[in-house]
């Protein structure tokens, strides 16, 4: 059954040690572009892929204007897929009245957005204490210099490329300053944090994501709608692995 104490392999921090980055991000699939009606065999899909990392959107229609899913539903894909890691982004108001709950419905990773809290640090360390890895979002609007103070607390840092309620948008190009400025900060004050991307990732914004200081990789609709999650997902990182770091 899943619980709140998940630790999982598949998340390795960074390390700002490093003179290169990681050979290759790894590509976080979002369920937002899958089909709802076979989830266990989209996640089945995406573990042949060798896509272990999920990412889950949790949309309230009132911090952004979409509905998606709740705990029990994360719950049940937790228990068909127990070995892969799902990534559980809160794009919801309040999103410490539900933490708690995704955690116990199995969620490895729990991002929040700074526009949502006003007592940052003291959520941060609440989720973490719940057993699971925790991460900070801003939206394109919110400058990286709000998040600064409170980035030794987290594992990962989302930077919405989009603004965030539906998939299928293009990547606002600007956005990809922020991850540069984020990606600089981790190395210069040694912090482990990933970079996330999310938002018009495809073959041809990957690879400028990346050289930009991303790590990891949401992409939806360029996976879900293209068919063969396999093939799509062999041609990114092809692509990706041809571009040098």
């Amino acid at each position: 059954m899943p619980g709140k104490r998940r630790p999982s392999a598949i998340f390795k921090p960074f390390n700002p040690n490093r003179t290169t980055r990681f050979a290759l991000p790894d590509i976080a699939p979002s369920m937002l572009s899958s089909d709802f009606a076979s989830p266990d065999r989209e996640l089945a899909r995406c573990r042949r892929a060798n896509a272990k990392w999920i990412h889950i959107d949790v949309m309230d229609g009132h911090f952004v204007p979409n509905i998606t899913l709740g705990p029990p539903i994360l719950k049940r894909w937790v228990e068909a897929k127990p070995d892969l890691f799902y990534d559980t982004h809160l794009m919801i108001e309040n999103p410490m009245a539900y933490a708690n709950a995704f955690a116990d419905a199995g969620a490895n990773l729990i991002t929040i957005h700074f526009e949502t809290t006003s007592r940052p640090r003291r959520d941060l360390r609440s989720i973490k204490r719940l057993g699971v890895r925790v991460g900070i979002t801003i939206k394109p609007r919110t400058p990286v210099k709000r998040i600064l103070p409170f980035l030794n607390e987290v594992d990962l840092v989302l930077v919405m490329t989009v603004e965030p309620g539906f998939g299928g948008q293009k990547i606002i190009p600007t956005t990809l300053n922020k991850v540069r400025e984020l990606d600089l900060f981790r190395r210069h004050e040694k912090l482990a944090y990933r970079l996330q991307v999310d938002g018009g990732i495809n073959i041809e914004t990957a690879s400028l994501a990346v050289a930009a200081g991303a790590d990891v990789l949401v992409a939806g609709n360029s996976i879900f709608g293209k068919g063969d999650v396999s093939t799509y997902l062999k041609s990114l990182r092809e692509r990706l692995g041809s571009k040098p770091r």
